[in-house]
């Protein structure tokens, strides 16, 4: 009997033990608070931007036309260099031009040699005619003949300037100081009449660009109705022609950088082009550094509105499903909320938030795959790096 109190004692402990164990591992399987990073949702007056895809063009973009058509004989330039004002590009081969002066100036002679002879015939039967010995008929025609003959020298005057002027186009020369570019023609090529090249040559001045883009219809009328509203108020809230027609217009390059220098509008088409519906912009940059070339494209940021006050959260805190955007919010008491919010502009990597938060509440960020609705966290509070590229 004894052994057998011994015996169910021991087995009590045992059995004490194996409970007490087994709460100790329950209490160790417990999971601590998540630490979660959380961004606040800032308050803040917020440039709405957009970009258009624009070409780059010189600020004189000036064709080399071959303006006589004759063989190529001379090429006085290296292409991709800078050349002078009036400095010699092509030469064409002058002589049948030379020779076209010289038959011109044979018939000037000519002329000459009749008006001479007409002038003697003049002069000869004028004193006649007073006495009466030779008829009026032939005083007449000898003013007559003096007269043609006298216009044809001017004709033939006016044929000679003709012909040196077109023997003066086979020496091309530069019509600006600029920069040069590929030929499209060799010594040799018989140029200045199609098929053969007519434009043989581009020289820019760069110094300036203009960069060219396209507004959309809708995007115009957007502009125009706000210029309208803000001049009837009286509000000098007239934004697009502060910001971006002051010099303060962005230049985004291919390679993701911003342009050092700003820009402004300088033209605006008068009419919206029927078949694509947009409106021709064009703008100017300075470009000391020459940076920039004819024919790149490059992107054109506009400042179009301002909003006041807004609330902006990073993007990628925001989450979507079938059109409807939500965040998750840690509540003061520091458990998860699942909220949905209505989105605005984008603004570089942040989001403008029309409804649905308020300034300062807490926004999960980075942890969107561990937190759900009611989980407790420890919030982190973490400040969100830009990479936004608008200046």
């Amino acid at each position: 009997m004894n052994y057998l109190s011994s015996f169910l004692s021991k087995m009590s402990i045992v059995l004490i033990l194996l409970i007490v164990s087994s709460c100790g591992e329950k209490k160790q399987q417990a999971p601590p608070m998540l630490e979660i990073p959380v961004v606040e949702v800032i308050q803040q007056d917020v440039p709405i931007y957009q970009d258009f895809v624009g070409q780059v063009y010189g600020q004189f973009d000036i064709p080399i036309r071959a303006r006589v058509s004759g063989f190529l004989n001379e090429i006085h330039f290296e292409e991709g260099t800078w050349v002078k004002k009036s400095q010699l590009l092509y030469v064409v081969d002058p002589d049948p031009l030379e020779a076209k002066v010289a038959g011109e100036m044979s018939n000037l002679a000519e002329a000459r040699t009749e008006l001479a002879k007409a002038e003697s015939d003049l002069g000869r039967i004028k004193p006649l005619a007073k006495i009466n010995a030779v008829s009026k008929s032939d005083l007449d025609a000898a003013q007559a003949q003096y007269d043609a003959a006298a216009s044809n020298v001017e004709a033939v005057k006016s044929s000679v300037r003709l012909a040196n002027i077109n023997l003066s186009y086979c020496w091309i020369k530069s019509p600006i100081k600029g920069l040069i570019g590929k030929t499209q023609a060799k010594v040799g090529e018989f140029v200045g009449q199609d098929p053969n090249p007519v434009i043989l040559n581009t020289v820019s001045t760069i110094d300036t660009v203009h960069v060219e883009f396209y507004l959309v219809e809708s995007d115009y009328l957007g502009l125009a109705r706000q210029f309208i509203a803000s001049e009837k108020q009286n509000i000098d809230a007239d934004y697009i022609k502060e910001e971006n027609k002051e010099g303060k217009l962005q230049l985004l390059l291919s390679d993701g950088t911003i342009f050092n220098h700003r820009g402004k509008v300088n033209f605006v088409d008068r009419q919206v082009n029927p078949e694509t519906g947009s409106l021709l912009i064009q703008t100017s940059f300075p470009n000391p550094d020459e940076l920039l070339r004819p024919g790149q494209y490059a992107k054109v940021r506009a400042k179009m509105n301002e909003i006041n006050n807004a609330l902006i959260i990073p993007d990628r805190c925001i989450m979507e499903l079938q059109g409807t955007h939500s965040v998750y919010v840690v509540s003061d008491s520091n458990k998860v909320e699942n909220r949905q919010i209505v989105t605005g502009p984008r603004y570089n990597d942040y989001r403008v938030v029309k409804s649905g938060l308020k300034a300062n509440e807490k926004i999960v960020i980075d942890a969107l795959q561990k937190v759900g609705p009611g989980m407790p966290v420890i919030p982190k509070i973490t400040k969100f790096e830009s990479k936004g590229n608008t200046q």
